[in-house]
């Protein structure tokens, strides 16, 4: 899987949003609407910003699982994931609001074995039944070492699109740019019970730069 995504500042799924924020403030500039001006240029740093795409230092290491996604870890579950793993999994999610960056990340090297949309709901992310009630789109990935680590893309109250780029047998390499969900989401990684976690509920993590975890 070539990362699609270096060295363009922006994510191009924001291009159209961009363009049209810089139309409209020049179109209000010209009829010298004054007010409406400033309020359309701050709207369209806004849409800049939320698309960034900065580089970031992905760690190097046997095992390491990164963070797919920056924000707050808002919780750490041992369950049961009956959809894709079948099996009892430690959840870490991080919950992502509008001002942190919205490029999703692999998680951890491997092979891409499973990609699955979910169409839903779109509850407020940080709810517990956002899990499996909320739209979301699922990556499952297989290390060398043949342990399963699943990422969940999901949406939120504001967030109505994610995207997704890659598919089944890509290869996955840790860090790598693979999608971004739209206006405030969350991400969801599950990794198998016995993986030695490095962040804690509360903490504030980077995407592809953070350690989640070294697997056992």
């Amino acid at each position: 899987m070539a990362d699609r995504a270096v060295g363009v500042p922006f994510a191009k799924e924001g291009f159209p949003f961009i363009g049209v924020g810089v139309g409209v403030t020049l179109a209000f500039g010209w009829q010298g609407w004054t007010t409406a001006t400033f309020v359309s240029a701050g709207v369209t740093l806004f849409v800049s910003w939320f698309f960034r795409n900065p580089a970031r230092v992905i760690p190097t290491g046997s095992g390491l699982v990164v963070a797919p996604g920056d924000g707050k870890v808002i919780a750490i579950e041992e369950e049961f994931e009956p959809r894709y793993l079948k099996d009892r999994s430690v959840r870490v999610t991080i919950f992502l609001n509008v001002f942190d960056v919205h490029i999703n990340r692999i998680p951890c090297d491997g092979v891409i074995e499973q990609v699955q949309y979910q169409p839903g709901l779109f509850l407020v992310a940080s709810k517990p039944a956002a899990t499996l009630k909320n739209e979301q789109n699922a990556v499952m990935i297989k290390t060398a070492q043949g342990a399963k680590v699943l990422c969940v893309q999901v949406a939120g109250l504001i967030a109505r699109r994610i995207v997704c780029w890659v598919s089944p047998l890509d290869r996955a390499i840790c860090g790598e740019r693979f999608g971004l969900i739209r206006f405030g989401s969350r991400m969801d990684t599950f990794v198998p019970v016995g993986t030695s976690l490095k962040v804690k509920v509360g903490d504030r993590v980077k995407g592809g730069e953070t350690i989640l975890g070294v697997l056992s």
